[in-house]
């Protein structure tokens, strides 16, 4: 019987205080005891694991839809009160957007220059409680996934909210999914604290709630957990936390559907056929996209640069980024619309984007075709890289998500409109450029290509741009390969703190037999001569070696006597006829190159404390016990976590 199975109930004393899955494991038990008989070594379905991992996924799911409603709710309000109402900005919105509706008048120029600097300061001053709210909130969550000590504290799950509100309801160039991210992130952190789990199992349901965080917003849901998966390393996935990160996922969604909108981020879009022939201009385009992302992030990092030497406090810096957006959006209005001739909402530079998104999968009549619009896009595209940078780089609460699939749109249908009017190519579809280059803006920099595919997939309704996306993906992925939007991405999960037990489990295991200290030592061996009383004094004279290899004279192991064998000669009242040979189980033996979980395996299948180590001749040349694999496993880094 296992350990496990040895272990009592818990709380069987007090059914009072059962729970459901204290409750599932008892009636699972009995079944998993017969399908252990049935199925021999393999082992049964942890269906009190599942259980317990999926009630709990669910929770995380409903708390972090909810809160994500609520933010959402919350950050439209604010924006039509202050950017609509009070400073009458022309705004531009995606048609799954609140809509909130433009009030006659003109714009009143001061206000717009003034309040994403005082909604930043507002954020500053919160960042001054909870310094971790500063910034996108990725990086935050990156880090405190891969360092325990780094945790999200509980203040971020009030803190956060409160900042992005300040900085995002007055017109700060980010956007909502990056501080729900972290929002997800510390509200699991915080279910996880209340539920008692196991750290292993805190940092699937941290995933958990990224994923809800995305969905609820976004509202691409097989998007939003692959990207909560794949967020965290530069070349791997946290595989283990896919299927909880789907049904937090889905829950958050499913409520997200129920209280806001089931309208796609930018609506019901046309058909994009594919067409082969288009295949390298879907190439080019993810080579212009890759330039263009690149120039985006260096932006980013100069800001951050520039801020870090600004002189005052570091809680005023997000100010000072405020102030310079609220000056670059109010010349670009003034000057921008007459040199190109479109509204001034076409090339508006506060909030999020999705409307400058919208405008370059759409179009529309003022935006006209070919170069004009070409033109108008990559301006406007421009221009927001700075502002972003102004808002995300001095350290102000917004993410850096939409800004990124915004740019991205845009910098694409630039390109097709340029395709349409170089080639003539009156049947491209520039929608379908303009998909395209979000999701490899985006996917590129942050490393999620699968994620961002899947995004602008589940956007567009369908998989008809599958081909061109994989192709423009890879393609980004080369090119923007020392390029990174998170710079806490770990490359893989073997560089991961986090992980650190796992991988030390995993080396060990591959090591040799021979690299255990002590496992070459001398030890005592028989002869299938040897009478039974030798056997009995010998092992009498070593009680510290477990297993007796017995050998013939060149020195080739023949058996072992173990345990069991000392069992029956000292239940025989007249032992005296017995010797070694008829006492020894047939050999069982590794050799100095095989791998420590192999020997492991065998100590368990033969029921053995030791096992001899032996030469190409099957001559014995040490003994390897369960002692000396524990010493080798407590050796390890983070074995012991």
């Amino acid at each position: 019987m296992s350990k496990r199975e040895r272990a009592p109930l818990p709380r069987a004393a007090d059914p009072r205080t059962w729970s459901l899955p204290d409750a599932a494991g008892m009636l699972w038990r009995p079944v998993r005891s017969l399908l252990t008989v049935v199925g021999g070594d393999e082992p049964p379905l942890e269906l009190q694991l599942v259980g317990r991992v999926v009630l709990h996924a669910i929770v995380v799911g409903l708390t972090v839809g909810a809160a994500g409603c609520l933010l959402l709710s919350a950050l439209d309000m604010l924006e039509s009160l202050i950017m609509g109402k009070a400073a009458l900005y022309p705004a531009l919105h995606a048609a799954g957007e609140h809509h909130t509706p433009h009030h006659a008048g003109s714009p009143r120029w001061w206000l717009i220059a003034i309040a994403p600097a005082l909604g930043a300061l507002v954020s500053g001053l919160i960042g001054r409680w909870a310094p971790e709210v500063n910034g996108g909130g990725g990086d935050a969550m990156i880090e405190a996934f891969h360092h325990p000590d780094r945790r999200l504290r509980r203040r971020v799950v009030l803190a956060k909210p409160l900042a992005s509100l300040a900085t995002l309801g007055t017109g700060g160039a980010g956007g909502r999914e990056g501080p729900t991210m972290q929002l997800g992130a510390a509200l699991a952190t915080w279910v996880s604290s209340v539920l008692r789990i196991s750290e292993r199992e805190r940092r699937v349901l941290m995933v958990a709630g990224v994923a809800a965080g995305i969905s609820a917003v976004f509202r691409t849901p097989l998007g939003a957990a692959l990207l909560a998966i794949e967020i965290l390393y530069r070349d791997d996935f946290e595989s283990e936390a896919l299927i909880p990160a789907v049904l937090a996922s889905v829950v958050a969604y499913a409520l997200s559907a129920s209280l806001i909108s089931t309208v796609p981020m930018f609506g019901l879009l046309p058909a994009f056929p594919f067409h082969w022939e288009h295949l390298p201009l879907y190439l080019i385009e993810a080579l212009v996209v890759a330039f263009a992302a690149a120039v985006f992030v260096a932006a980013l990092r100069g800001v951050q640069r520039a801020a870090a030497r600004l002189p005052g406090p570091a809680w005023a810096r997000p100010a000072f980024g405020g102030l310079a957006l609220g000056c670059l959006a109010l010349a670009t209005m003034e000057l921008v619309p007459g040199w190109l001739d479109v509204p001034a909402s076409f090339v508006g530079l506060l909030g999020g984007g999705y409307g400058n998104a919208q405008l370059a999968i759409t179009g529309d009549a003022g935006l006209g075709l070919g170069l004009t619009a070409a033109g108008i896009l990559l301006v406007t595209a421009t221009l927001r890289i700075l502002a972003t940078a102004f808002t995300v780089g001095t350290g102000g609460s917004a993410g850096d998500f939409a800004p990124s699939m915004a740019i991205g749109a845009l910098f694409g249908g630039a390109f097709g409109h340029a395709a349409v009017a170089w080639l003539g190519m009156n049947d491209l579809a520039v929608g379908a450029f303009a998909l395209v280059g979000m999701a490899t803006f985006y996917g590129g920099i942050a490393k999620v290509p699968l994620a961002a595919t899947v995004m602008v997939c589940e956007m567009a309704g369908s998989y008809q741009l599958l081909v061109p996306l994989m192709l423009a993906q890879g393609v980004a992925f080369v090119a923007l390969r020392r390029v990174a939007l998170y710079p806490a991405q770990l490359t893989t999960q073997r560089e991961s703190p986090a992980h650190a037990a796992v991988w030390a489990r995993q080396a060990i295991a591959q090591q040799p037999a021979s690299s255990v200290t002590g496992a070459l030592r001398t030890i005592v061996t028989l002869g299938p001569g040897d009478s039974a009383d030798h056997v009995l004094r010998t092992m009498a004279d070593s009680p510290d070696q477990p297993v007796f290899p017995v050998v013939d004279g060149a020195g080739i192991l023949r058996g072992l006597v173990t345990g069991p064998g000392t069992r029956e000669i000292a239940a025989d009242d007249d032992p005296r006829w017995a010797v070694a040979a008829d006492l020894m189980v047939p050999p069982i033996a590794v050799r100095t190159t095989t791998p420590l979980a192999e020997v492991a395996k065998a100590l368990v299948a033969h029921d053995l404390r030791a096992i001899p180590i032996v030469d190409d001749g099957a001559r014995v040349i040490g003994l390897l016990d369960e002692h000396d694999l524990s010493r080798a496993y407590l050796r390890e880094p983070g074995a012991g976590d």
